[in-house]
Formats: C-alpha cells, sequence, structure tokens
C-alpha cells in the first residue's frame, strides 16, 4: 500500500456519503464569507501599495488604480492555488473543516479544475437564476455536490 502513487478510489456505500457531506452546505457559506475578507485584504494591500506609488512617482503611479477592477481576477487565482494545492481547501474551507476531492480518486483537484470551479461560482453568482439553480441542486443531492461541483468533478467534503 506504501508504493501506490495514488489513495484507492472512493466508493462510498450511502451512509458513508452522509457523513461526510452532513453540513457541507452551510460550512461551504461560512466559508465563502471567510474567504472573501482575506481576498478583500488583498485588494486592500493592492490598493494602499498602489497609492504609495503614485506619491512616489509624482501621480503617474495612480493611473494604476483603473486596472483595480482586474483584481478579480484574484478570486480565481486565490482558488486556483488554494483548493489545487496541497492543503485541497481554501482559508475559509480550511477554517471551517472542509476540503475537496475528486469523487472518483479521493485525491485533490488540479489548480486548473479549481480556477474552472472558481470561474463557474463568478457565473452563477452574476445572476441570480444561475445561481438559483447552482445550489438548488446541492440541496436535492445527496451528496451535496451544486452543479458547478459535478461539471468540474469535485466534491466538497468535511476533513
Amino acid at each position: 500500500m506504501v508504493n501506490q502513487p495514488y489513495p484507492p478510489t472512493l466508493n462510498y456505500p450511502s451512509y458513508e456519503v452522509d457523513r461526510v457531506t452532513e453540513g457541507v452546505i452551510s460550512r461551504r457559506f461560512w466559508a465563502y464569507l471567510i474567504d472573501l475578507v482575506v481576498i478583500a485584504l488583498w485588494v486592500v494591500l493592492i490598493s494602499i501599495g498602489i497609492f504609495f506609488l503614485g506619491i512616489i512617482t509624482l501621480g503617474l503611479g495612480w493611473g494604476l488604480f483603473f486596472a483595480l477592477p482586474l483584481t478579480a481576477l484574484i478570486f480565481i487565482v486565490y482558488n486556483a492555488v488554494t483548493i489545487g494545492g496541497a492543503a485541497q481547501a481554501t482559508v475559509g474551507m480550511r477554517y471551517m473543516g472542509l476540503r475537496v476531492i475528486d469523487p472518483r480518486t479521493g485525491r485533490g483537484a488540479s489548480p486548473l479544475s479549481a480556477a474552472v470551479h472558481a470561474l463557474f461560482f463568478y457565473v452563477a453568482i452574476s445572476t441570480f437564476l444561475l445561481w438559483a439553480c447552482d445550489v438548488f441542486v446541492g440541496f436535492v443531492r445527496d451528496d451535496r455536490r451544486f452543479l458547478r461541483d459535478l461539471l468540474t468533478g469535485m466534491m466538497i467534503v468535511r476533513a
């Protein structure tokens, strides 16, 4: 077992799926709020950096404030690095005791699939109807996987 490159495939019986996904939806909500605070801190730090760069360059650096909306990409990079990394979870997910796995293999998600997952989330949350459909799927499924989880082949479980 030590020399196997990957953990065995997860074939959870239904009672086991209920155990590892119990309370996941509410924990995901709180984890998202924590992640918003973490990302907001990054944006504030970038803004402070631009402000001081503007002072040093006698106002020329303040033109970078027009590029500040591009910091929305920080959300996607943040998810790709944290979910696709060794911890398999964002800061908020770790705090709430969650992690992301591939339900077929039990391994963590790749950075690319984590970035696509985040992109699907931000596209869905931009319109109420898509977001409502996404969340509704999670409430009716036994494994509590949202639509974006199904599309990217991910599963959020309790760590």
